[in-house]
């Protein structure tokens, strides 16, 4: 396993977008301001930016406030060899699954996404193809 980037879930994109481009002076890797994702280079890994209700659509949480800790606000991703596998092995150690492992064909990835003990989002994903 290796760690792949930092998503952070945001509720103003395109402020938050030119935040990290223009204000912390990331480059662009991936994306607009007139998306709901974008990625920065950070050097050997980047910082990915998502729309916050995109995700929570995508969990099954779009009926939580958007601005208290029951909605998550960063979702760190790794990438793994065989995410069934991966949900398998952490559900025998007895890790809460928060949605198992999906095929998101618009993300181009199949993910799992389970919560570390802290409760942050924490996704899995294999890419798909």
């Amino acid at each position: 396993m290796r760690f792949d980037y930092t998503r952070l879930l945001v509720v103003e994109f395109a402020a938050c977008f030119r935040f990290y481009r223009d204000v912390i002076g990331l480059t662009l890797h991936v994306g607009s301001e007139t998306d709901t994702y974008a990625e920065f280079e950070t050097g050997t890994t980047r910082i990915a930016l998502f729309d916050r209700g995109e995700m929570s659509a995508a969990l099954g949480t779009s009926d939580r406030p958007a601005q208290v800790e029951a909605q998550d606000a960063v979702c760190l991703v790794f990438e793994v060899d065989d995410v069934d596998a991966e949900q398998r092995r952490l559900e025998a150690e007895g890790v809460p699954v928060v949605v198992g492992a999906t095929d998101r064909p618009d993300w181009e990835v199949r993910t799992l996404h389970v919560r570390d003990p802290d409760g942050r989002l924490v996704e899995l994903n294999t890419r798909l193809g």
